[in-house]
């Protein structure tokens, strides 16, 4: 019996008989997927590396409002 099985009416798409599994035969959508996940994990990444500059940069302003605190104090 073969392993994979067409699914009625439907092009690309195999029912994998070992494991029950639909499997997508259609390289160009698999592309496009992978894409988007790429897609998706850059701006994931995008979002968190603006995060840090940030919070790098309220930290370097509550340094700066320290500083100008002292300098005040010391007047």
């Amino acid at each position: 019996m073969a392993r994979f099985l067409k699914v009625e009416q439907q092009e690309y798409l195999m029912r994998d008989t070992e494991s029950g599994g639909i499997v997508n035969t259609n390289s160009s959508e698999y592309e496009l997927y992978m894409k988007r996940i790429q897609m998706r994990k850059g701006s994931v990444n995008q979002m968190k590396s603006m995060c840090r500059e940030i919070n790098s940069l309220k930290q370097e302003l509550f340094e700066i409002k320290d500083l100008i605190k002292n300098m005040c104090k010391d007047k």
